[in-house]
C-alpha cells in the first residue's frame, strides 16, 4: 500500500464540492483508495463516508492507495488537493 501525507488547504476543507471531486477522481481508479483523518479511515470512493470525517481548513489528511494503479491515484489526488480543487 502506497501513502502520502497532505494538508487541507480548501476553505471548506473536503466538503459539498470539494469531496464531491476528490471522489470523481477516487472513481477513476481501481486502486483500493482510503483517507485517514485523525483516527478514522473510510473508503475515498464515498461521499458520505468522507463527508463523515470532518475534515476541515488546514487539516492533514493520509491519503492511501493500494492496487495497480496506485501511483497515478495518489498523484492525481494529491494534485488535486494541493491545486486547492481547482479553485
Amino acid at each position: 500500500m502506497k501513502k502520502v501525507d497532505i494538508t487541507v488547504k480548501h476553505q471548506v476543507g473536503l466538503h459539498a464540492r470539494p469531496a464531491s471531486l476528490f471522489v470523481k477522481t477516487s472513481q477513476q481508479y481501481t486502486s483500493k483508495i482510503t483517507i485517514t483523518f485523525e483516527d478514522k479511515t473510510v473508503n475515498a470512493k464515498s461521499i458520505l463516508s468522507i463527508l463523515g470525517l470532518g475534515v476541515t481548513k488546514g487539516a492533514k489528511i493520509s491519503i492511501a492507495a493500494d492496487g495497480e494503479d496506485a501511483d497515478t491515484a495518489l498523484n492525481a489526488l494529491k494534485t488535486l488537493v494541493e491545486n486547492n480543487f481547482g479553485e
